[in-house]
């Protein structure tokens, strides 16, 4: 076992200490006349009244800017068998802009037409409610205007930087 300081953790040991947390694997979308996407772990449900959920998202990526240009985004939460998707956003070396959806389905979002993932276990269409500092990262809270989801459908995680899917057992299990 290692153990560090948090003054001492360099940032390689601090991103695997962070990998220990088994996560859902989401994709984050804007719309409009460029639309963008980008693969993200950092998803979570804040409120229900209002209905809220944060994305943190690095001050220097793309979607940084254009979460603080626009007003609705979309949250998609990868099914098992979409981990191509998962890597298709994540790969800085996509093509950009309307063309980096080319390789994957998508459908507008009711509301604002903002991308979802098709075939995703659930869906969030969402306008910026707040942004707040957190550190290299943005803490963006949106407010969930529509929301679809899959009941039969198994989530894509991510363990220690791989994916993997919710065992078969514990499918069916209500919390």
């Amino acid at each position: 076992m290692q153990v560090h300081s948090a003054t001492d953790a360099d940032a390689t040991a601090l991103r695997r200490a962070f990998g220990a947390f088994v996560t859902g694997v989401t994709v984050i979308t804007t719309g409009g006349p460029v639309p963008h996407a980008m693969t993200a772990n950092s998803f979570t449900s804040v409120s229900l009244d209002p209905p809220l959920i944060l994305v943190c998202i690095g001050k220097g990526a793309v979607m940084h800017q254009c979460l603080s240009e626009t007003s609705s985004f979309g949250v998609s939460v990868l099914a098992a068998e979409q981990e191509a998707a998962a890597r298709h956003f994540a790969d800085r070396y996509r093509p950009l802009g309307l063309a980096q959806f080319d390789a994957v389905e998508v459908t507008p979002g009711e509301v604002t037409g903002v991308p979802l993932i098709a075939g995703a276990s659930a869906g969030f269409e969402c306008e910026v409610w707040r942004a707040y500092d957190g550190g290299d990262h943005t803490i963006f809270l949106g407010k969930v205007l529509s929301l679809r989801r899959q009941d039969d459908s198994a989530g894509l995680l991510v363990y220690r930087g791989q994916f993997g899917e919710i065992s078969s057992a514990l499918q069916g299990v209500s919390v």
